[in-house]
């Protein structure tokens, strides 16, 4: 009888320690502005996944700035990422394998949801906040990307977000009758909208999951880079973060020339060829008919999501100046594809474009073999891109800046062509996302991505990047202009590119 009873005591010692575990894996319920939400737990950290920052942009709400989301009762399950925003069905292609693409079996128009992941113990922590925005040229990406994946970087205390934005057709597309229907007058960059609702989401909601709204950094890559450029000259971002990381892409040189009058144009087009008579048919068509029907849209300068001379509001001090951190990558120039042209046409164009001044332009990105055509094309490419904007960007800011140049090359991955430091290649190693990348890693990839994001760490706890037992990384100022190289080494390189910037600043730019 005695066995029995022990024999009873250990299963039910057994049972209460199951359920005490399985109930210590699960977090306690959160309450939102819109309702309570619950996650899961992975080891200390606790996510939630899929958490409605505003109501679907469906029917009716198709091409207007992000409503509220509706209040809910119950406890809202959010332990799956949401659809991603509509697009083309997402294959991998050149050096972008599946990691880095939109996971392509869950697209949806109801899209606009967000992640979290919290060290945090209670309210009362007030961590930082990192915001990520995905790339994707505006008409593709998502939240859900492998490598965008949050845990690690929340285990060194600061909490991870990643947002959802519509992209194409869907996000930015503007048209003569959304623009007398806007309360602003004005459409397009609906994309755009749906970060700043995030980010007004985040600022109401943060600090339950023991964030603190004062401390929000937002970070973004490629289209995402030229996000955070937009969200720092947005006039509607004002006070939504302090810190801003722009990785690969910004909107001070001229990339994006789309101005309201020419987006409406577009517009206009699509819905001809969509064969519909006006808006209301237009909301009527299916996702699919909309995504079909292509269609190259993008954020436009409107004069209110975007002022309609960034340049110049940049220039005069208004925008948000805010710490900021931001780069390329080496091989960003190589994004547009090889670009042909031969010696005699080069040094033609460089005449006419830059007359007196085309002998200095030659001497700084030369043209006399097709080797140096092709290395001076992409040096161009690079620069316009990400480059210059960067630069343009550190001059113009009253606020810490830090700025760098990612040339590290990823280990080659068998059976692949070697594409170098490829555009994107750095966000694993910023986001601490190389075990989530298949690929053969060796001791100095796992190195750079350790210093790389504990960069990326201390920039959103403190505003400057630098840290204990780390390179010194040297504050961009007008009279040095450094930059740090982030190869397998990192070194501050005062001057780098300084001749090619200079020439373009004097020769390119609008300066009025």
């Amino acid at each position: 009888m005695k066995k029995l009873i022990n024999h009873r005591n250990r299963w039910l010692f057994i049972t209460i320690l199951f359920f005490s575990l399985n109930m210590s894996a699960q977090l306690s319920v959160i309450q939102t502005d819109k309702g309570p939400v619950s996650g899961y737990k992975s080891g200390d950290i606790n996510i939630f996944k899929g958490i409605p920052f505003a109501a679907p942009p469906v029917g009716d709400l198709r091409w207007k700035a992000p409503q509220p989301a509706k209040n809910w009762t119950g406890v809202l399950k959010c332990d799956r990422f949401s659809a991603s925003p509509m697009q083309r069905k997402p294959v991998p292609f050149m050096m972008w394998t599946e990691e880095f693409i939109t996971p392509p079996d869950n697209l949806s128009e109801d899209c606009l949801y967000l992640n979290i992941w919290t060290p945090a113990k209670s309210a009362k922590d007030k961590l930082a906040v990192f915001v990520w925005i995905y790339g994707g040229g505006f008409s593709s990406g998502s939240a859900a990307c492998a490598v965008y994946d949050g845990e690690e970087m929340s285990k060194k205390g600061v909490i991870f977000v990643s947002i959802n934005y519509r992209v194409g057709v869907l996000g930015f597309m503007a048209h003569p009758e959304l623009s007398r229907e806007s309360e602003a007058k004005v459409s397009g960059n609906y994309g755009l909208l749906d970060q700043v609702a995030a980010l007004e989401w985040i600022k109401k909601n943060i600090e339950a999951f023991g964030g603190d709204p004062q401390k929000v950094t937002i970070a973004g890559q490629s289209a995402g880079s030229m996000s955070v450029c937009a969200l720092v000259a947005s006039p509607l971002a004002k006070g939504l973060f302090r810190g801003a990381i722009a990785q690969s892409g910004g909107i001070l040189s001229g990339f994006m020339k789309s101005n309201l009058a020419e987006a409406e144009k577009s517009g206009i087009a699509f819905m001809e060829k969509m064969k519909s008579a006006n808006i209301t048919e237009l909301r009527q068509k299916s996702t699919d008919d909309l995504i079909v029907g292509g269609g190259n849209f993008g954020p436009v300068y409107e004069g209110y999501v975007i002022p309609k001379d960034v340049f110049t509001a940049f220039k005069n001090g208004q925008f948000n100046d805010v710490a900021m951190m931001a780069g390329w990558v080496s091989g960003d120039g190589s994004l547009m594809g090889e670009q042909k042209m031969t010696i005699e046409k080069y040094r033609q164009q460089a005449g006419e474009k830059y007359g007196d001044k085309a002998k200095e332009y030659l001497k700084i990105f030369p043209g006399n073999t097709d080797e140096q055509v092709a290395a001076s094309l992409k040096e161009l490419s690079l620069m316009q891109f990400a480059a210059l904007p960067t630069h343009l960007w550190a001059g113009f800011s009253k606020s810490k800046a830090y700025i760098y140049q990612f040339s590290h090359v990823p280990v080659d991955k068998p059976g692949f062509p070697d594409y170098g430091a490829f555009h994107t290649s750095e966000v694993p190693f910023a986001l601490h996302t190389l075990h989530l990348w298949k690929r053969p890693w060796r001791d100095v990839d796992f190195a750079v991505e350790k210093t790389m994001n504990d960069y990326w760490v201390n920039f959103v706890k403190e505003g400057d990047p630098n840290g204990k037992d780390l390179p010194e990384w040297t504050e961009y100022d007008k009279s040095k202009e450094s930059i740090m190289e982030i190869g397998d080494q990192f070194r501050s390189s005062p001057g780098l590119h300084k001749a090619e910037f200079d020439f373009l600043k004097a020769n390119n730019i609008n300066k009025k």
